[in-house]
């Protein structure tokens, strides 16, 4: 049995009043409170309060400025979608590209050019199923017409997730040249520091496709802050603990949209949404104080 009984929207906002929020017009929390659940919205609240345990909010904590602070983080989930779908397009057009000259149209089949076969074997398995789900009516076609011909890499590919493209790049030969002419057209030195970029990628991008709170969520991956990059996106190398919130990773990720996706208006989008909502704490998504002197931030 439920240790807590389900409560109406009436209850929830009695609760909320019981506990010291306060409502700019309490007529319109109902509507909210019926189209966003009670329990999504107090993560966004939880910050707001003064006793964690009791639930007591602090003083002038406003109904409204909850779901200001919702309404910032959902744009700001469209606005790193928008980012992360251009590294991921990139990123499949490279490894299409480089591997498919060098190695052939059925690479991605090819043990020999991987570091752990067994790894391999398992992202073949997961690429093969995500084929097998997929409508797309090239992928259609080459089923009724070389039914028993592989998929070349570019349709093959073409319909697999973020996350297998990564498993795939890092799991390539560490002495293939593509494997560094990949990173380096991204703007990384290093193939390992750009692995373990697209590691902490994929893992926003699967915040994003839950539909999860990204603003003051921690970045889950311990991803490396890469060294020798072409250009400094901030001038100190973030610790552990920094980079387990989101600027450094922005920061980074607006770095590599600006060299694979030139004249991009990521960084403009997302200082015109810091605008609409100045309310927005940003240090708690790891912002210090200076971070508009940062160079990949400098207008």
């Amino acid at each position: 049995m439920a240790n807590k009984l389900p409560k109406t929207v009436a209850e929830q906002i009695n609760l909320l009043v019981e506990r010291g929020m306060l409502f700019a017009n309490i007529d319109n929390a109902p509507h909210f409170l019926k189209n966003i659940s009670y329990y999504r919205l107090k993560g966004y609240w939880w910050e707001m309060q003064s006793d964690k345990v009791a639930h007591k909010f602090n003083p002038n904590s406003y109904f409204e400025d909850v779901i200001d602070l919702y309404n910032f983080d959902r744009h700001l989930r469209l606005l790193m979608f928008d980012a992360i779908e251009r590294i991921e397009v990139a990123l499949r057009t490279k490894l299409i590209y480089h591997l498919s000259l060098s190695k052939g149209a059925l690479f991605y089949l090819d043990d020999s050019i991987f570091t752990d076969k067994l790894k391999q074997q398992a992202t073949v398995d997961h690429l093969i199923s995500e084929i097998d789900r997929s409508k797309e009516q090239f992928i259609v076609e080459h089923r009724k017409y070389h039914k028993d011909e592989a998929f070349e890499a570019w349709k093959a590919l073409e319909v697999t997730s973020l996350g297998t493209l990564s498993k795939l790049y890092k799991n390539l030969n560490h002495q293939l040249p593509e494997k560094s002419k990949i990173a380096q057209e991204f703007g990384f030195n290093s193939h390992k520091d750009f692995s373990s970029f697209l590691e902490a990628t994929t893992v926003i991008r699967n915040v994003i496709a839950h539909h999860s709170r990204l603003w003051n969520n921690n970045v889950t991956t311990k991803y490396l802050w890469p060294k020798n990059l072409k250009n400094n996106p901030i001038t100190y190398i973030p610790n552990e603990n920094q980079r387990a919130k989101l600027f450094p990773l922005l920061s980074l990720t607006v770095y590599t949209i600006e060299i694979i996706s030139p004249g991009n208006s990521i960084k403009e989008k997302f200082f015109n949404l810091l605008n609409e909502y100045p309310i927005v704490p940003v240090h708690k998504m790891g912002f210090p104080a200076n971070w508009k002197t940062q160079p990949i931030w400098i207008k």
